[in-house]
């Protein structure tokens, strides 16, 4: 009997032993907008294994896509309350909860990839995260959503005045509404899931994205977006953001282990983005899209220099980036 008694103190101890083990482990809920075959869902999942695997699996990310944790303004809200852990959020919505991140939605800001890493990922880029602190968000890293181009069911459009007086749904940014509005748009601020129902049901005739989200989306074929102009009027990035709550109960080294793992997660994002470009767009000429590659671009330019004369705040973070840029 007195042996049959250690065997059960034994197993219970074992028992106890797991249970605390178990608890030890952390998981953090992370939210995106987008389904899995999008780019977001790659940074999530490569985010998510670095972070296991250095923690040696202390913390572990769930990611929950499709808008299962609310739009993006909402998941941002949510995080800046400590009511979400984490999400991946495309650019435009953080104006509202720093003004100064709006400078990188300024239209035409970068020509190519390259300046656009030069910025983000240097000083310039990481002060800007900063600024969102105040608001009870951490930015991690800059992911990519990339340069955006616009698409419609109406018409072509290769120059600034095609676009006259379509209707089009933009990211819930001032921005980006100041942008459209000065080539003649009448845009439409309005979360993404309720964007792809307004184009199903064509209440609004267009949108503007990157390549890779009018391919995951099948805008060309199942939502009559049969116009494409790549004008690359903005790039676009995706900030892996946290509560900065949850991220200030984080020690130091833990802290240093979830900021280099969204900075490698966001590189290797980017550079499935690059691999994946040029197949996506000729999936989408074979899904039955008209392509304008190379738009009148000088147009679109000359059109919205208005925006830039509205945001006199951002002179100083422009001078900069124009400074680092030549540098």
């Amino acid at each position: 009997m007195n042996k049959l008694c250690k065997v059960f103190a034994l197993a219970l101890a074992l028992a106890m032993c797991l249970t605390v083990a178990a608890s030890a482990e952390t998981t953090f809920q992370l939210g995106t907008t987008v389904n899995e075959q999008d780019s977001f869902q790659v940074a999530a999942e490569k985010f998510a294994e670095l972070v296991e695997e250095r923690t040696n699996g202390e913390y572990k990310i769930e990611i929950y896509p499709n808008g299962t944790l609310g739009d993006e303004a909402d998941m941002l809200a949510s995080m800046s309350t400590d009511m979400l852990d984490m999400g991946i959020v495309t650019s435009g919505p953080f104006i509202n909860f720093s003004e100064m991140m709006g400078v990188l939605d300024m239209p035409f800001l970068f020509a190519n990839n390259e300046e656009a890493y030069k910025i983000l990922d240097g000083e310039i880029g990481q002060e800007l995260l900063g600024t969102l602190e105040a608001s009870g968000l951490k930015g991690l890293a800059y992911a990519e959503r990339g340069f955006r181009n616009v698409t419609n069911s109406v018409r072509p459009v290769t120059t600034a005045a095609d676009l006259e007086g379509l209707k089009l749904r933009v990211m819930e940014n001032e921005i980006y509404t100041a942008t459209f509005n000065a080539l003649g748009v009448n845009a439409v601020p309005m979360a993404w899931q309720e964007a792809l129902t307004a184009m199903q049901q064509g209440t609004i005739e267009g949108q503007e994205n990157p390549i890779n989200v009018i391919h995951s989306y099948k805008l060309a074929d199942e939502y009559g977006q049969k116009y494409v102009t790549l004008d690359r009027h903005s790039y676009s990035t995706a900030i892996i953001t946290m509560s900065l709550a949850r991220f200030n109960d984080l020690d130091e080294a833990t802290q240093q282990i979830f900021k280099d793992a969204a900075q490698e997660a966001a590189e290797y994002e980017r550079a499935w983005v690059a691999e994946q470009e040029a197949g996506q767009l000729e999936d989408i000429k074979a899904a039955g899209a008209e392509v304008v590659e190379e738009p009148d671009v000088q147009s679109f330019r000359d059109a919205v220099q208005s925006v830039y004369d509205a945001y006199p705040q951002y002179a100083d973070y422009l001078s900069r980036i124009q400074a680092a840029l030549a540098e």
